[in-house]
């Protein structure tokens, strides 16, 4: 029996799991949508304004494209960090990396709060702002009486927020694990090591959705099965992988690739064996 995914692990284990940690932004949520686009084009700004560009814009998009993604998962400030030490690599005197950080989160949030205000008077649905059946999984997971997390790199209060308007809160009990202040102590890692611990259970008995690196690294050290959700952008059609996603995710360790939930139910049959 083939799984409704792409096998890239052909050894991988099929339950049963006793837990499962979901990443939020691209792999639940899709409110933050054009994120690398607009953290990219500010990095982009910075080194033009202090003629450090070496290559033609386009190349230079791709580098800096490649440093961003290859944080995706960790808090937001470990990105700027990482564009600090890239300043100072080409020569340049970089501001400090909470002032990029304030930067980035104004420009991105002129987008996201207008989806906040389209949530709150109902002008959108949560199911426009969800990857595709998300709500479904949860459910599915849930009924089977598996305790679900939800780990995040992004702000702790925008999460909470964002977890209300789209209508996930209730799958997760325990609250929401993210950076509070955007914490730069705060890792996916720590998060999945406590529930491990808290629950007395296999880092093998534990199942990882995410479109992050991040998350999919961690899930795959401690042994567990980590299926990567290479979700495209609103607007690029559903059922599609985002191959430069996918890459990434299966570098990271990725067992199987989804490109949403559209077949969640044959999913989770075939992952519980």
């Amino acid at each position: 029996m083939l799984p409704p995914a792409e096998l890239i692990n052909p050894s991988v284990r099929r339950g049963p799991f006793r837990a499962v940690l979901f990443d939020f932004d691209g792999t639940l949520s899709l409110i933050r949508e054009g994120w690398p686009r607009v953290m990219v084009g500010m990095m982009l700004e910075r080194l033009r304004g202090a003629s450090l560009l070496r290559e033609p814009e386009a190349e230079e998009w791709i580098t800096i494209d490649r440093l961003v993604m290859a944080q995706n998962g960790a808090p937001t400030i470990r990105q700027m960090e990482v564009f600090v030490d890239e300043v100072r690599r080409r020569g340049g005197t970089p501001a400090d990396s909470w002032e990029y950080l304030r930067e980035y989160i104004d420009r991105l949030m002129r987008d996201v709060r207008g989806r906040w205000a389209d949530l709150e008077t109902g002008v959108a649905k949560a199911a426009d702002w969800v990857v595709p059946n998300a709500h479904a999984i949860l459910t599915n997971i849930r009924d089977k009486g598996v305790p679900l997390f939800v780990a995040s790199g992004t702000e702790y209060d925008h999460v909470a927020c964002e977890a209300k308007l789209l209508g996930v809160e209730a799958f997760f009990p325990t609250g929401i694990n993210a950076p509070k202040d955007n914490d730069p102590a705060f890792g996916k890692g720590k998060v999945i090591a406590r529930l491990l611990a808290e629950l007395g259970i296999r880092g093998e008995e534990l199942l990882g959705f995410g479109d992050g690196v991040v998350e999919t690294g961690e899930v795959k050290r401690v042994g567990g099965v980590a299926v990567g959700v290479a979700s495209s952008e609103p607007g690029s059609g559903w059922g599609v992988v985002q191959q430069e996603k996918r890459a990434r995710l299966i570098a990271a360790g990725a067992d199987l690739i989804v490109p949403d939930y559209s077949r969640q139910d044959e999913l989770i049959r075939w992952l519980w064996g």
